[in-house]
């Protein structure tokens, strides 16, 4: 049976996230119906990161297990003649390096960017890919902020209540706040992340970069390992799964 990796574009406005639920659409229920379509298998793909409600990927990458050997090419083009009417694509398709590589189990590191339009007009093609911050921020302060976040730490305060992690204690290799024009940007990567870190951390730096915070006060909020400490949680609308790492 081969296993096939396919890399994944999706808009998650219309979604309630990508795991299927019962009558809810969502990412996962999008792929397994194409994949049903142009196969007549029912199966249950596994995918790299489970992204939220409102989140969106430029880079998900999930596998997929089909009784049939079929090109690649066909699996994608096939899977995209489905999913036409849909907010997801399949930008590439591959078969597993081997039997036992696993989307999720087998990635090395994880890649999210959170966009902030920060202008003064409201956004009107890009309402729902983007946060929206009126007030001028200072990019370089935010930058300088998140430097503290960097490394090995207890991200209680950026855990969300309903996290399942069996641990709080991650590692976060980068994180980079970038201007580019009327828009900042938010560049996390680590090896996983806990229940809506990225947003939590994303959320708490627009507060240094408003002037409210001030990057001592990033490190007694990560310090206090208490989710009261954190900041604003910033909206689902501007995160992006930009890429997936393997080894």
């Amino acid at each position: 049976m081969p296993r096939y990796r396919l890399t994944v574009e999706y808009d998650g406005t219309a979604y309630n996230g990508f795991q299927a639920q019962a009558e809810q659409p969502t990412v996962q229920g999008a792929l397994e119906t194409a994949i049903h379509a142009f196969s007549g298998e029912q199966i249950r793909i596994a995918a790299a990161g489970r992204t939220d409600t409102g989140v969106h990927a430029t880079g998900q990458v999930v596998h997929a297990d089909l009784a049939r050997a079929w090109p690649t090419a066909t699996v994608m083009n096939a899977m995209n003649a489905h999913l036409v009417h849909e907010g997801v694509c399949v930008l590439d398709c591959a078969l597993a390096p081997d039997p036992e590589w696993h989307a999720r189990f087998s990635a090395v590191g994880r890649a999210y960017r959170y966009r902030i339009l920060n202008r003064q007009a409201q956004p009107v093609l890009e309402r729902s890919r983007v946060w929206h911050v009126r007030k001028p921020l200072d990019a370089e302060a935010m930058h300088t902020a998140a430097q503290g976040l960097v490394g090995q730490h207890d991200f209680t305060t950026f855990r969300d209540v309903g996290c399942q992690s069996k641990s709080p204690i991650k590692t976060l290799d980068v994180a980079r706040v970038e201007r580019h024009g009327d828009e900042v940007h938010l560049v996390f990567e680590a090896r996983s992340f806990l229940h809506r870190q990225v947003r939590s951390m994303a959320g708490t730096l627009v507060e240094v970069g408003l002037g409210h915070w001030t990057a001592e006060d990033i490190e007694t909020a990560l310090a206090a390992r208490d989710r009261s400490a954190c900041g604003p949680v910033a909206p689902s609308a501007g995160l992006y799964l930009t890429g997936v790492r393997y080894a």
